[in-house]
């Protein structure tokens, strides 16, 4: 009798070590929408925990990428026509078709009717964003998500807000309710696969060339390597 109680103790225990197991949940292109959520002008004047020129360099990046996978991509903005501003040209010129939802006063995109029914109609259920400011615009449509039941892979090298620290505590917030904070370039690698996949390497190198400098010169100076390169003495390992 002892050693049958000992036995079902062990069971339970093991069964709630194997239900709480970790499950790797890969982006998958074919299931993924991107979501480009208040990167306007006047926003992008409180962004303090990049420098500007690596911040408008990161959400053309994040923009870009919906391109590069063929993403359905939609576009917001709250209350553009006030100081927050507009989107930059450069994103609307990337994604002429795509839905942009201009917000009246909205503050949480979900909150916004339109919007919702733009994420709903693509039928995916991975969403990839970003925005500023990371702690209300990104986090705030992040826990919206996740509650409807999506999986979100914030951005964060898009996302920019105040400070450092503002940063980190919104992502903290955003990890407790099982958001997956992400760099730009775990997004698309994981999004590729394998480098021989359609998009691969003839689509992501120019990519990181544009956007991602010291990938693109480990990838310029390999070629040029290969085409005229000779090995110094001293360099073979």
């Amino acid at each position: 009798m002892q050693l049958s109680f000992v036995s079902l103790a062990l069971a339970l225990l093991f069964s709630s070590f194997t239900s709480n197991a970790f499950t790797f949940e890969r982006i998958d292109k074919n299931n993924s929408m991107l979501l480009v959520v208040d990167h306007q002008l006047g926003l992008f004047q409180l962004v303090r925990d990049f420098g500007p020129d690596e911040y408008r360099n990161n959400i053309l990046a994040h923009a870009a990428a919906g391109k590069v996978f063929n993403l359905p991509t939609i576009l917001t903005t709250s209350a553009e026509t006030g100081p927050n501003g507009p989107l930059p040209r450069e994103i609307l010129e990337m994604h002429p078709n795509a839905p942009y939802i201009k917000r009246q006063g909205e503050v949480n995109a979900w909150d916004n009717a339109d919007f919702r029914a733009a994420v709903k109609a693509t039928g995916k259920k991975q969403v990839i964003m970003a925005g500023i400011v990371t702690d209300v615009c990104t986090t705030f449509l992040a826990l919206s998500l996740v509650q409807e039941g999506y999986t979100v892979f914030a951005n964060a090298d898009a996302s920019g807000t105040f400070s450092a620290q503002v940063a980190a505590n919104a992502n903290d917030r955003m990890r407790a309710a099982g958001v997956n904070v992400v760099s730009q370039f775990a997004v698309t690698t994981d999004l590729m696969r394998d480098w021989r996949d359609t998009p691969g390497a003839l689509e992501l190198l120019p990519y990181y060339d544009t956007y991602l400098t010291q990938y693109g010169f480990v990838a310029r100076a390999h070629a040029f390597a290969v085409a005229n390169g000779t090995i110094q003495p001293g360099e073979s390992v």
